[in-house]
């Protein structure tokens, strides 16, 4: 289906469509082994004199371990996405068939969901290990649910989460329609906030795409007086004027775990307070906690706003799904 876009919007604006969404997923592999450390102490151990904190080699997830190189479950549902997109011939069909490979590559029979069946296991021996496999996200297993169950809108609802944005990122580098994101978002995450924050980060990343100097304090202005934005332009608001602090304080003032509106103004203050991809990858890493939802919208906004050349060659090439993007082929 990607491949179909190609007549419609051109050559180069189709691979610098297809750069942003590599640009998220090199983000999610680099910060993966370190995903979910909350405790600070533990993450000043494990990156204590090394030069290099990315990719690292020996998972310390303390919750899941897959291959370093691999992505965690928030940039796995947008991988599903994009498969879906470049095998659906009709539009019509995308969203019910990103809803069938939801199911295929999370449900029955999946790592994710025999993992699932084992957390409990895990919990009473209070995380002494992690699971050997993925971790599959709440939002995504009342998709599951909601979608056996029939229902129109399947979605989660009880977790604000970046699942929806993840989910939507590749559908938004194919069609930027605010309608249809809304559809693709709510058939993940199904909130007002989910909906909202994952909206303000598409405009964020499409004024980068742009050319846009300074597109969060542009989102600002062009926002400010909209009522649906009112309470992601006062986040951003709150993070622009602690641009000079350090970063880490700041994602532990608003938090570092997953949920919004914590994981945004995290990534926003980490884009605002670095010049280059890398930089901003490694300040997010840094930082701890859930680093990979932070990562998946820091790191598209990095690849729109300066290039594919501002992503390390290096970590591309660590990253395994690189080669598939690069070159739109399925699985």
């Amino acid at each position: 289906m990607l491949l179909a876009v190609h007549s419609q919007i051109g050559n180069q604006q189709l691979m610098n469509n297809i750069n942003i969404f590599l640009g998220a997923t090199v983000a999610d592999a680099a910060a993966r082994p370190l995903h979910w450390v909350y405790d600070p102490k533990k993450l000043k151990k494990y990156i204590k004199g090394k030069k290099d904190i990315t990719f690292l080699k020996n998972n310390k997830s303390p919750f899941y371990s897959i291959k370093t190189g691999k992505v965690s479950g928030y940039n796995d549902v947008g991988q599903v996405m994009f498969k879906t997109l470049i095998s659906t011939k009709k539009k019509s069909d995308i969203l019910k068939n990103f809803k069938k490979n939801i199911i295929k590559n999370f449900g029955p029979g999946s790592a994710y969901w025999r993992n699932l069946k084992l957390r409990k296991k895990y919990k009473k021996i209070k995380w002494k290990k992690p699971m050997n496999g993925p971790w599959i996200h709440q939002n995504i297993l009342e998709t599951i649910q909601n979608t056996k169950a029939k229902k129109a809108i399947t979605g989660g609802k009880k977790v604000n989460e970046s699942d929806g944005y993840c989910a939507a990122l590749p559908y938004f580098l194919y069609n930027n329609s605010e309608t249809e994101l809304k559809k693709i978002i709510k058939s993940v995450a199904n909130s007002k906030i989910n909906e909202t924050y994952a909206l303000a980060k598409f405009k964020i990343i499409d004024l980068a795409i742009k050319g846009n100097k300074s597109p969060v304090n542009t989102f600002v202005r062009n926002y400010e007086k909209k009522r649906y934005y009112k309470e992601v332009v006062s986040n951003i608001k709150k993070i622009l004027r602690l641009k000079k602090h350090n970063h880490t304080k700041v994602v532990k003032k608003f938090g570092k775990a997953c949920s919004y509106p914590g994981t945004f103004m995290g990534s926003v203050h980490a884009m605002i307070t670095s010049n280059n991809y890398k930089s901003a990858i490694i300040k997010t890493i840094k930082a701890g906690g859930c680093n990979c939802s932070r990562a998946n919208f820091v790191g598209a906004y990095f690849a729109a706003l300066k290039g594919i050349k501002n992503i390390p060659s290096n970590w591309v090439k660590k990253t395994k799904l690189s080669k598939r993007i690069l070159n739109y082929t399925a699985i």
